[in-house]
């Protein structure tokens, strides 16, 4: 089997522009949250706010996804990129050993604002930063070493360099022509989520192009998203103290 290389990320952490990178370099088949779709419109979905008559897809589960993935791997090299918290029922040493992880990042401040402001009732599980430092934890334990670990305002103020960087550390060549694309792609044909409207800013971009890192104040937030943050930052924390710098 060829080497199935997973990106665990957090929702709002630029990881689809990370994505979308990755299918630039043309030797990857690339595959957009493929545990998350069957999570939340598989025919049993996970997802804590799924009430009767939302779409489901018969047939479409966590299993036939990761079937689908080896049957993939079979064929060439694979990059998914998904978040922990839809898979933490199957972290077994022999699942997560057909797997090249890394770990993607982002300041919560950032993450939990952006959520509320696309889903105001967001349940807390679908966060997902104590299960994504669960996984970075067991990983850890299970192969004596932290996993790569990139932080999306690392990346986003040198994309070049922490792209060269990530590409190292999975064992994958650098690809600079990757980091440019043409601007009006379809990124909602790749994704699964209420036509790609997530990734409206994706869709009009050029490529991975370096910006200055932001904050959020969040003083003036919501209790609940302040509430959320208090309970999200020490996860963060955590793997940001083995993020990779250059």
């Amino acid at each position: 089997m060829h080497k199935i290389i997973a990106l665990w990320a957090v929702p709002r952490s630029t990881s689809t522009a990370f994505e979308w990178m990755m299918r630039q370099r043309g030797d990857l088949d690339c595959l957009h949250e493929p545990f998350g779709e069957a999570w939340y419109q598989g025919e049993a979905p996970l997802w804590p706010r799924f009430k009767d008559g939302e779409k489901t897809t018969p047939g479409l589960t966590i299993e036939s996804v990761w079937d689908d993935i080896q049957a993939r791997a079979q064929k060439g090299p694979v990059f998914l990129k998904d978040f922990p918290h839809y898979i933490n029922h199957m972290w077994t040493p022999e699942f997560l050993s057909h797997f090249t992880h890394a770990f993607l990042i982002r300041d919560p401040a950032l993450t939990i604002t952006s959520v509320y402001d696309k889903w105001p009732d967001f349940d807390e599980l679908e966060v997902g930063f104590p299960e994504q430092r669960a996984l970075f934890d067991l990983l850890t334990a299970l192969n004596g070493a932290p996993p790569p670990v990139i932080d999306s305002g690392d990346l986003l103020e040198n994309p070049a360099a922490m792209t060269q960087a990530f590409c190292d550390a999975v064992g994958i060549p650098f690809l600079e022509h990757a980091l440019t694309w043409e601007p009006g792609s379809d990124t909602g044909a790749y994704s699964w989520w209420d036509g790609g409207s997530f990734h409206a800013n994706l869709r009009n971009s050029t490529g991975l192009m370096p910006q200055t890192r932001k904050y959020v104040e969040l003083s003036d937030a919501p209790t609940r998203v302040r509430q959320v943050h208090r309970r999200m930052k020490p996860h963060y924390d955590h793997l940001n103290a083995h993020r990779i710098t250059l």
